[in-house]
């Protein structure tokens, strides 16, 4: 593959660049861009396909604990058919503890059941404010009734004065 510089890099290369990326080295893009002559944006491309090809490279030494939702889904992914042998020397080879995967495994699979308790709790709220809005429309009109009819008996008030002259003189 042909970069914007001219220079080619072997599949064998980009992977290992990315590997770098990968725990447990996590080393930062401006260090490989260093080390290895590779401009920024290139590696930032490299990851980013890497992401996109489902691989956690969270990179920019990261630990664990600061890496994105996206990079800890990806290894909740790729460990979640692993056996308990399998998970351990995956965690080794990685830098990661069984536990943080676990919880991150946990938080995965109860992310849909929050959005739908929030779903339901907003459902439940906006029907009640529905209501409410409902009946203060109705005590709205039962008030502009009321100040309407208040409003004619004034005006027939101020009429019967005017044809029969002012009552309150007497």
């Amino acid at each position: 593959m042909k970069e914007k510089n001219g220079v080619r890099y072997s599949k064998e290369q980009k992977e290992a660049i990315v590997k770098r990326m990968m725990p447990p080295h996590n080393e930062s893009v401006a260090t490989i861009s260093k080390e290895e002559g590779i401009t920024e944006p290139t590696l930032y491309k490299w990851r980013k396909a890497a992401r996109e090809a489902g691989v956690p490279t969270p990179g920019n030494g990261q630990t664990s604990d600061k890496w994105t939702s996206q990079d800890k889904f990806l290894i909740v992914m790729e460990t979640f058919a692993m056996n308990e042998t399998e998970l351990a020397e995956y965690c080794r080879k990685k830098g990661l503890y069984r536990e943080q995967i676990e919880s991150w495994r946990s938080v995965c699979l109860q992310a849909n059941g929050q959005v739908y308790d929030q779903s339901k709790q907003l459902s439940g709220a906006l029907k009640e404010e529905q209501k409410r809005a409902k009946q203060l429309e109705k005590d709205l009109q039962k008030k502009e009734k009321a100040l309407a009819e208040a409003a004619a008996l004034l005006l027939l008030r101020k009429k019967a004065q005017a044809i029969w002259g002012d009552d309150e003189e007497e």
